[in-house]
């Protein structure tokens, strides 16, 4: 009699181990992202390019230590960005395709942790804009990159980055808007001279 109440215990313990039903995890939630319309302005410093970007961002010199003339950041503060722009005048055959490979291997470090990288071909023979688009998929610190050049004297590198740790799934919103900021941004460039 004694026993009664321990087994009458051991077997609720047990019949909640066994009942029948699946469980599934609740996925991750993410926060709700409010994306601002689309508007753009031009951007025509005392550098030798122009383009369009959206109003929501802020095109400022860059300030790293190894910054030079016309190194430019497109900040897009509210989602935690940014579009680093490198420019370097060409003086030599080597130097551009140093420059042009460069970019490329810069592209090809992610292979370590990208789950994919397409490459596009960028021409714009009327403005004489030429390059290369990176899209680089994955959990990579970079998700797009690209060149772009006259051929013969400028060439301007861009490589959008986030502050954030790199988790697709996530970003991924975010990615796919400021995308279509990049393109803009590319289709309305133009060089001065």
């Amino acid at each position: 009699m004694k026993y009664i109440p321990c087994i009458f215990i051991l077997i609720i313990i047990l019949s909640g181990c066994f009942s029948g039903g699946d469980y599934t995890p609740k996925p991750r939630g993410y926060f709700k992202i409010d994306f601002p319309e689309k508007k753009y302005q031009t951007y025509s410093g005392a550098c030798n390019y122009t383009f369009d970007y959206p109003v929501y961002a802020t095109v400022f010199p860059d300030s790293s230590q190894n910054a030079q003339p016309c190194w430019l950041d497109v900040n897009f503060q509210q989602f935690n960005g940014r579009i680093h722009l490198s420019y370097h005048p060409v003086t030599s055959k080597k130097e551009f395709n140093q420059l042009v490979e460069d970019a490329r291997s810069f592209a090809f470090k992610h292979t370590v942790k990208a789950t994919g990288i397409d490459e596009a071909h960028i021409s714009y023979p009327e403005r004489k804009v030429y390059g290369t688009y990176y899209l680089i998929k994955g959990n990579t610190a970079s998700a797009v990159q690209f060149f772009l050049t006259d051929s013969t004297r400028n060439y301007l590198r861009g490589a959008l980055y986030f502050h954030e740790e790199p988790r697709q799934d996530s970003i991924q919103p975010v990615l796919d808007f400021i995308s279509k900021d990049i393109d803009v941004m590319i289709k309305s460039f133009r060089w001065k001279n």
